[in-house]
């Protein structure tokens, strides 16, 4: 049997999806949020950049959250996994894992992204404690260490620089043969940054904390931290794409400034529609999504007969 009709239905619990269950709980709206509990940084031991919270564990943070949403009582949480949204003029049948099935006014998709690394041995037991994609995030924490920097392609350079920002220890590692100019290598080795590009047979680690990358001939080079470039993302959710939304140049959803998509009541947020948002950007994008759904709802209230 369908449940009561929501005002929102939220699918994703990470700061975006979290941040707007809480302006649309404060704004009275019965806000249903389901979450598979399968965050994208769980991989990380903390998070980092958002003021009040910086060095969080991503466990702490959704425990707050929840915390933090459970008082207000039109808001509700269900784990679960939502497998098909069906639009039928103004409203949303949402249908779940578990066979449930709820019925919603608006729509938001805060799924976000799945990550995908390079089939290098041993890079995904150091990926989220030693070697990250983002430095505004953890390169504070390995400032003036022996940085590795893994990527292939012209961007990387301007990623080699970036990360010489947070320490000037730094080797590059192509696995493979680059086609840099020769004024990108003068350029590195100017700055006394060495490219490595023999295939890498193994990132070696003690307990996901980076010690050597290993060349397949042999050849090791000690470093205690890295920053990757080159990692792929999918969606967590096609549902989007099952409405006909379409991709925008980032491989996010596109929407319009507000997070509406093409689909009249359907918002993405976060990851799902940037590719990478960070803890308070997602988070700022939920707040943002909140409100305007909030004041679309008040307008149609207003607009209803009688």
């Amino acid at each position: 049997m369908a449940q009561l009709t929501h005002d929102v239905v939220i699918v994703g619990g990470g700061p975006a999806g979290m941040s707007a269950a809480l302006v649309l709980g404060r704004s009275r709206r019965k806000v249903l949020l389901i979450d598979a509990g399968k965050p994208r940084n769980a991989v990380t031991l903390h998070s980092h950049g958002f003021l009040t919270r910086d060095g969080i564990t991503p466990k702490e943070f959704r425990d707050i959250s929840i915390h933090q949403l459970m008082k207000y009582e039109s808001v509700s949480i269900k784990g679960d996994i939502v497998i098909r949204i069906e639009p039928e003029e103004s409203i949303f049948t949402i249908h779940t894992q578990s066979g449930s099935r709820y019925i919603g006014k608006k729509v938001i998709i805060a799924t976000g992204m799945k990550d995908h690394l390079p089939s290098i041995p041993g890079l995904q037991e150091v990926y989220g404690k030693s070697v990250f994609p983002c430095p505004y995030c953890d390169g504070w924490e390995h400032r003036d260490e022996p940085l590795a920097v893994f990527g292939q392609g012209e961007k990387l350079v301007d990623f080699t620089k970036l990360i010489a920002n947070w320490s000037k220890d730094l080797l590059v590692f192509t696995n493979g043969p680059t086609n840099w100019s020769v004024s990108d290598l003068e350029k590195l080795n100017t700055y006394n940054i060495d490219v490595i590009d023999g295939h890498i047979k193994e990132v070696s680690s003690t307990n996901g904390f980076l010690k050597s990358i290993i060349l397949e001939d042999g050849e090791v080079f000690k470093r205690s931290a890295g920053f990757i470039m080159n990692v792929d993302a999918t969606q967590s959710s096609t549902i989007p794409e099952m409405l006909g939304v379409p991709y925008n140049h980032h491989g996010g959803y596109e929407t319009d400034p507000h997070g509406l998509t093409c689909v009249p009541g359907l918002y993405v947020i976060g990851d799902a529609t940037h590719a990478f948002s960070g803890l308070v950007g997602a988070a700022g994008e939920g707040y943002e999504v909140g409100v305007s759904i909030n004041h679309k709802l008040v307008e149609e209230e207003w607009n209803m007969p009688g």
